[in-house]
């Protein structure tokens, strides 16, 4: 086994890796001086251990303590360059724009003009009298730095994050959790399954209920050679398409070509000049989903779809609605050459059904009795395919009556998956609400907003209020049968009041990587002290070139108005910007920063802060690029040599962009000033700069993450339906569940495995 990816998973639960066995530590064990040196550098980067995990540690090799430490010290970026544009940036270095314009004309006709002042190695010429140049590292015209730094702070923080211990059983435990997950795996997930795919085998009889998970796990046993075994999780020839699919664009979602290359395109709107880069981009993306296969993989999928559980009929059915790509790939594959080959003869009869279009489809039966305004007949079909039935419930209790729609679906609730129902319950809120501001957010990053259902018209304020209630009624019904039918011997429960505040992950498909938590999107993170500082790095080992990426935040104030702090506003209300930077030095990377501070915040009556990143001379943001913000309860320094401002030891949260990211711009959080308490959310959008960021976007898609079932809400069903007792400790209780417990997502997939 791989120590160093066991570990970094493991950290992503908050957690150390180590190959022992519990029975073979000792709780009263005597520290040894490598273990204590090791527990004080955990603590430089915030975190502290388990009182098992301390006395795990004495029965491991001196070498694993240097090896986990070199993780976390990866993980938290600490070897990197945190310099920024200016030394000292809490103190405003007094630029204008007028420096900026005079600097602009001065480089245009230079020292002959009559201009004088310093050329600097990027062979800017800064003219006298503008731009302190004692207080940059760097250029303050185009951004290029000349300065990194080799350390950071440590140990500010005044709050560590306590470590456990994970065994190889536990390891296999988050492996499994993963595998059988009744929710879409989240960008964490997806990339810790695919490191632990490698690590270990895959259990019997694991039941893979989510189809993107399937891909992943079709992928490595390709890779293997083990084709054969592939084709026992590939059930219809959509399973098939969405593999080669992923195979080609790394996207487990089906992105028809077309939205791909419109996509790329968009990236490079706002770049205009001699070269169109919007075309080019869209020719590369072009080029890039050409489809060629080897003659291996053409078997390989001919086999595949001759394997097919399906009649041809349904088959054919199954591919229609992605008729036109199953047509460029029917040719690429030669799959019509194989047909006419013996022992291919189902694939033969698909082919000639689907070309024939000699079949009916259910959407289109389903669709002719709504037209026809058919209710028993629509009901009757929807009722044969309970997924389908649950996605278009409100549209249809709107046509046909509330009463009549639950009715049927109630006799089909119980064999969705949790997810579906969980989604409901979630959804009908703001569904119902004329008023209300609906999102939908495809993983091109475009947030496009809903206009509410003409039908709502036809209903008064009480009616649409008791279709939200029946809807709720439905589905918390359904889900304490299915906690009643779990057998427990437990009598008492413990509910930590925190779990009330995190909604349960349903619906919501993060693409960014926690390397050092796993928390749920719409967590909420108190403020300790008075100051929260956020930070970017990107360009880890890229060599030096021109790379501009943008950290902002968005003061709404209380009476209406708007403050920004971003590269173009370097002091906003109660905000502070360390520099904007548009170019990366030599395999390091670089960095910016955002101060807030909470008591001008308040004093000027602001009410929100949205954080945001944003790429603005790329396509897409930097896959080597890392977000996130620190707090604490004690000032935390900024240097005036340089101006590094980072400390791991005050990081509240952090994330990843991963390259499967397709998104210009990122929303990754909101402080809430008057709460104290910064939400963590991500809202991909397509704009450069924060301005692309619709505010109303962002409050809607707060009200949806509020209006979602919280953990604890999950919980409290759970007792009702299992006659468990709340307990007012969690050591009184025979069931525990707490804040640490939620952090960890694979826990609150079991809960819902339940």
């Amino acid at each position: 086994m791989n120590n160093k990816t066991l570990t970094n998973v493991a950290l992503r639960y908050r957690a150390v890796f180590l190959d022992v066995n519990r029975e073979d530590i000792g709780m009263r064990s005597e520290l040894t001086a490598p273990v204590m040196a090791f527990v004080r550098r955990l603590k430089e980067n915030g975190y502290c251990v388990s009182e098992e995990l301390l006395h795990a540690l004495n029965v491991v090799p001196v070498g694993r303590l240097s090896e986990i430490t070199e993780c976390i010290d990866e993980v938290m970026g600490v070897k990197l360059n945190w310099a920024p544009l200016v030394k000292g940036w809490n103190v405003p270095t007094g630029e204008t724009l007028a420096d900026h314009l005079v600097t602009w004309i001065a480089n245009i006709f230079g020292e002959e003009a009559g201009f004088k002042g310093t050329t600097l190695p990027c062979g800017h010429l800064i003219p006298e009298g503008t731009f302190p140049l004692e207080r940059y590292n760097g250029c303050p015209f185009c951004g290029t730095p000349f300065v990194t730094a080799d350390f950071v702070y440590k140990g500010q923080g005044s709050k560590l994050k306590e470590l456990r211990l994970f065994t190889v059983k536990d390891m296999e435990n988050v492996f499994e959790s993963l595998l059988t997950s009744p929710t879409p795996l989240d960008g964490t997930q997806k990339d810790s399954l695919e490191q632990l795919l490698r690590e270990f085998p895959l259990p019997e009889e694991v039941s893979i209920s989510m189809k993107e998970t399937v891909m992943l796990v079709v992928k490595l046993l390709v890779e293997q050679g083990k084709g054969d075994e592939a084709s026992l999780l590939l059930k219809t020839p959509t399973d098939v398409l969405r593999y080669l699919w992923y195979e080609k664009t790394g996207y487990v979602q089906i992105i028809e070509p077309k939205t791909l290359v419109a996509h790329a395109r968009r990236l490079y709107y706002h770049i205009w000049g001699p070269l169109d880069r919007g075309a080019d981009a869209a020719q590369d993306m072009k080029k890039k989903l050409m489809l060629k296969y080897d003659r291996k993989t053409c078997l390989r999928v001919a086999l595949w779809l001759n394997a097919i559980p399906m009649t041809a009929r349904q088959a054919a059915e199954n591919m229609n609605p992605k008729r036109g790509m199953w047509v460029r790939m029917i040719r690429a594959l030669r799959l019509g050459e194989y047909s006419r080959k013996n022992g291919f003869g189902h694939l033969a009869e698909i082919l000639d059904v689907f070309y024939k279009q000699d079949y009916t489809t259910w959407q289109g039966r389903v669709d002719k009795a709504r037209v026809e305004n058919d209710a028993e007949a629509t009901l009757a079909l929807l009722k044969e395919r309970p997924g389908l039935f649950a996605r278009c419930l409100f549209a249809t209790m709107l046509r046909f009556g509330s009463d009549k729609v639950l009715n049927a679906f109630s006799e089909t609730a119980d064999r969705l998956p949790a997810r579906l129902l969980l989604s409901l319950g979630n959804a009908a809120e703001i569904y119902f609400d004329p008023k209300a501001t609906r999102l939908a957010r495809p993983i091109t990053g475009v947030t496009h907003k809903i206009e509410p259902n003409k039908l709502l018209a036809l209903y008064s304020d009480d009616e649409r209020k008791a279709m939200v209630g029946a809807v709720n009624e439905v589905y918390r019904a359904s889900m304490e049968r299915r906690f009643a039918a779990q057998p427990t011997e437990a009598k008492t429960i413990y509910i930590e009041p925190s779990l009330y505040d995190i909604p349960v992950s349903v619906g919501d498909r993060s693409a960014t990587v926690q390397d050092a938590s796993c928390a749920l999107m719409g967590t909420r993170f108190p403020v300790a002290g008075d100051a929260v500082r956020l930070f970017l790095q990107w360009g880890k080992g890229l060599h030096a070139q021109h790379l501009d990426m943008d950290l902002s935040a968005r003061i709404a104030l209380a009476d209406g108005e708007v403050s920004e702090c971003a590269y173009y506003s370097l002091q906003g209300v109660g905000a502070k910007h360390s520099g904007d930077i548009r170019s990366v030095p030599e395999m390091v990377g670089t960095a910016e920063y955002i101060e807030l501070s909470l008591p001008k915040l308040e004093a000027a009556g602001a009410k929100y802060v949205t954080f945001t990143c944003n790429a603005y001379s790329t396509g897409a943001l930097s896959p080597n690029l890392v977000v996130g913000w620190m707090d604490s309860a004690h000032p935390m320094k900024i240097s005036e040599e340089n101006g590094v401002a980072y400390d791991p030891s005050c990081v509240q949260h952090m994330v990843r962009i991963s390259e499967g990211n397709l998104s210009k711009g990122l929303v990754f959080g909101v402080l809430d000033v008057a709460k104290r308490e910064i939400v963590w959310l991500e809202m991909p959008f397509t704009a450069q700069t924060l301005r692309g960021a619709d505010a109303t976007s962002i409050e809607a898609l707060l009200n949806r993450l509020e209006a979602k079932l919280s953990v604890g809400e999950l919980l409290d069903i759970k007792a009702k339906g299992q006659h468990l007792t709340k307990a007012e400790k969690a050591e009184d209780a025979d069931e525990a569940y707490t804040y640490e417990w939620a952090l960890n997502p694979a826990d609150v997939t079991k809960l819902l495995n339940q």
